[in-house]
């Protein structure tokens, strides 16, 4: 015979499964429509391509910032290991390659999420928060590639970071139309002429 207790805490958790598949939808949803190049989605086109109602929406994000926030937190780790590793070793010229080469993957996987971001920083301090993060990472990330970033002025590391950003490559890529091999090069170039031997 079943127990009636039994019931009564399976039908809790039946619904917790349920609210934790509609959440994970929600976000799976948005991710999709950033890689397809909607650039600014709103919770109802989310909504519907969750295949749910803009009410179950709002019951698990209270707005727009509040899903962002959740997508930055779930995606995190696998968007930093993107530029993290590679071969760290060997002369200055060949870390500049390498360096060039994971950043450039990373930005390539990432360029809708990049430039969602920069669209709608104006509108959310949490992905204003997010980008500073991600540059500070960068950053160090450089410094870790090139250790010899750390003799250079201020303005010569500002311009090291301008060089090496999300920004300058979605310009070569976009903007003046060069390929991945080009923009590669361009990036290298520049950085070798401002990083000492």
């Amino acid at each position: 015979m079943n127990d009636p207790a039994e019931g009564a805490a399976a039908l809790p958790d039946g619904r917790r499964l349920r609210s934790e598949r509609s959440r994970q939808a929600i976000l799976d949803a948005a991710l999709a429509l950033l890689e397809e190049g909607i650039l600014v989605p709103t919770a109802q086109q989310v909504s519907d391509r969750a295949e749910l109602g803009i009410r179950s929406f709002f019951r698990h994000f209270p707005d727009m910032a509040a899903l962002f926030a959740s997508i930055d937190e779930q995606s995190r780790e696998s968007v930093e290991a993107l530029f993290m590793g590679g071969d760290r070793d060997g002369t200055l010229e060949e870390r500049i390659l390498h360096a060039v080469e994971r950043h450039a993957e990373g930005y390539e996987n990432q360029k809708y999420s990049i430039k969602s971001a920069a669209a709608q920083s104006w509108r959310y301090e949490i992905l204003r928060k997010n980008y500073a993060r991600y540059q500070r990472g960068l950053h160090k990330d450089l410094d870790d590639w090139l250790p010899e970033l750390k003799s250079l002025s201020r303005p010569e590391r500002e311009a090291v970071d301008a060089v090496a950003s999300a920004e300058m490559w979605l310009r070569l890529r976009e903007h003046q139309g060069l390929s991945k091999k080009h923009a590669i090069e361009v990036v290298v170039d520049m950085l070798t002429r401002l990083v000492p031997e």
